[in-house]
């Protein structure tokens, strides 16, 4: 039975299910990681175009009983690896050499409640998988891939590592128990290295999370109450960057957050000096 602490909403539909194995794309050879397989709904459909590729599949469940089940029922396949294990904290590189590989897949039909941290995870850390086809809720999907005008911070936490989009809406009688919000999935394919290079991305979070944080307000207001200056100095910043700060937060465009970015470092380098 699905366990709600641990926000289990098994895949009961077997177009969805298929739907998301093809769009994992398994080509011969690949190592494809699936997350929280659960009762191996969305496995059972992996499996058969693994094994017609010669594709390797490693399974990182959490909870014992499933880990325990799948082990048993994969224990013949020589293609297959079960890790009992939490995704948020999984040693990929570990993972990477026991499998003897250097590259990766990933898919999974995430739980709601850890579905944002397990995607930043793989996507920021040393060793991203070259695609992530997840299922997430409706609402943190559609987060992860809008575009200006919808930005959030997860936007930007999620688009400085990855291009996405969203492939298609899941509705809540395609699981048991039945959730009470609609799901989506999304494909992210990482850049390689992030496009903003380290000491502007954390000037960039550093501006966002102040501006979201008063999201409905004018941007300059955010920034003199969250970065301790005067509304004229964070006029000013916005100018510096070509930014009108009326405006609000959501409908900046991933340059424009770097070149705001970039004033605020250089507005900052002369204060620290003082």
């Amino acid at each position: 039975m699905p366990r709600a602490k641990l926000g289990q909403h098994f895949l009961i539909d077997n177009v969805v299910a298929q739907r998301i194995a093809d769009a994992v794309e398994i080509s011969p050879g690949d190592l494809v990681v699936e997350i929280g397989p659960g009762s191996g709904s969305l496995t059972s459909y992996l499996m058969p175009i693994a094994e017609e590729v010669g594709a390797q599949v490693v399974l990182v469940e959490l909870d014992v009983y499933w880990a325990s089940s799948l082990a048993s029922r994969y224990a013949e396949r020589a293609n297959v690896t079960v890790l009992r294990r939490d995704a948020r904290d999984l040693d990929l590189t570990a993972m990477l050499a026991d499998a003897g590989r250097s590259s990766y897949k990933m898919v999974g039909n995430l739980p709601y409640y850890a579905g944002t941290p397990i995607v930043r995870r793989f996507l920021e850390s040393d060793v991203p998988p070259e695609s992530l086809v997840v299922m997430l809720q409706r609402e943190v999907a559609l987060d992860m891939v809008a575009q200006p005008g919808q930005m959030s911070l997860l936007s930007l936490a999620v688009q400085t590592h990855a291009t996405g989009r969203l492939l298609f809406n899941v509705e809540p009688t395609a699981f048991q128990p039945r959730p009470k919000v609609r799901s989506a999935v999304v494909r992210l394919v990482p850049l390689g290295s992030p496009i903003v290079p380290g000491d502007v991305r954390d000037a960039m979070f550093k501006v966002a999370r102040v501006c979201f944080r008063g999201k409905r307000k004018q941007m300059h207001n955010s920034m003199a109450n969250g970065l301790q200056l005067s509304v004229d100095d964070a006029k000013d910043l916005g100018q510096e960057a070509g930014i009108d700060t009326t405006r609000r937060p959501a409908t900046l465009a991933m340059e424009e957050w770097v070149a705001l970015a970039e004033a605020y470092i250089a507005l900052a380098a002369p204060r620290s000096g003082r």
